[in-house]
């Protein structure tokens, strides 16, 4: 624990980041549902959701992990989604978010892991809990979402962060990521 002066109170540093860091992006994803939503990109069958551009967060802090689970949950419940839609589509998030983290040395793969996940999760939701049909229909449409979303706005997002990250992240623990 740190102390500015022998007075005042300790200082956490590193969770209390982490968690600041989890909670804006919680909160950022929330909103940029919304603004998707109510631009009316995420009701057609390629969805554009500009949240899911975030998911790329994970390559500069795991504080990204519980934050986008956390921000697409309540996203999803409350913009009204079915509950496996809020079940499933979440934990596909989370899924993709740890795999984005664990891949972070690879700069151009981070938007792989979401992009998979939600292609694997998010037709079959469509289908049970909405039922949307094509099925195969669905995992083009989602495909094409998922690759717009987090492949060209996630990875334009990457870069512009990338030439910040040390004051927006803290220093890279591994010089590697630079």
């Amino acid at each position: 624990m740190k102390t500015q002066n022998a007075n005042a109170v300790p200082v956490r540093t590193a969770p209390s980041l982490f968690l600041v860091q989890a909670a804006m992006i919680a909160a950022l994803y929330v909103v940029l549902t919304f603004i998707a939503n109510a631009l009316g990109l995420a009701s057609q069958a390629i969805q554009v959701r500009f949240s899911e551009a975030l998911t790329i967060l994970p390559y500069f802090t795991p504080a990204a992990i519980p934050g986008l689970f956390v921000g697409c949950l309540l996203s999803n419940l409350l913009t009204g989604c079915a509950i496996p839609d809020i079940v499933f589509g979440s934990l596909a998030t989370l899924v993709g978010a740890v795999l984005t983290y664990r891949l972070r040395r690879h700069k151009w793969l981070a938007p792989v892991p979401p992009v998979l996940a939600n292609i694997l999760v998010v037709p079959f939701v469509l289908l049970y809990a909405y039922g949307i049909r094509p099925l195969w229909l669905s995992f083009i449409t989602v495909g094409i979402g998922e690759l717009l979303s987090c492949g060209v706005l996630g990875m334009l997002l990457l870069f512009t962060l990338n030439k910040y990250r040390r004051q927006l992240f803290g220093s890279p623990s591994d010089a590697s990521l630079k």
